[in-house]
């Protein structure tokens, strides 16, 4: 199942076009995409306009959601948060590295645009879509 990142839905709903939001506005009815909590959350809290929460609400809601945190997860994205600190990347938000531990953890493919990623993908197996 594809993860898609607040980064990309961002950029989507503000109409910035760069690879990664062509490829999910050709892939949005092709592929399983699935929202978890944590990018409902950090996508929706963004909008100023109510017109436009609840716009972008029916869009995000229509797909698979999860809620992606639990203790062990929790746990998992520490170790990984550390090991990569260890490696001398520092993850700047942790969200972003509750993220790529969901992902990993479920074998979710992520679609982003972010380089907080890049270490997840290099040392800890993150499958990200190029577009």
């Amino acid at each position: 199942m594809l993860v898609v990142d607040s980064t990309v839905w961002i950029d989507y709903f503000n109409g910035a076009e760069n690879p990664q939001t062509d490829f999910l506005d050709r892939t949005l009815d092709k592929v399983p995409i699935l929202v978890g909590d944590l990018i409902l959350a950090e996508v929706l809290q963004g909008f100023r306009q109510d017109a436009d929460f609840e716009t972008a609400c029916r869009l995000l809601t229509r797909f698979t959601q999860l809620p992606m945190v639990n203790p062990e997860l929790a746990i998992r994205s520490a170790h990984n948060y550390r090991f990569l600190r260890q490696k001398g990347l520092t993850v700047r938000k942790t969200i972003d590295s509750l993220i790529a531990a969901f992902c990993i953890e479920n074998d979710h493919e992520l679609l982003h645009n972010d380089s907080d990623f890049d270490g997840y993908e290099k040392y800890l197996g993150l499958m990200i879509v190029y577009p």
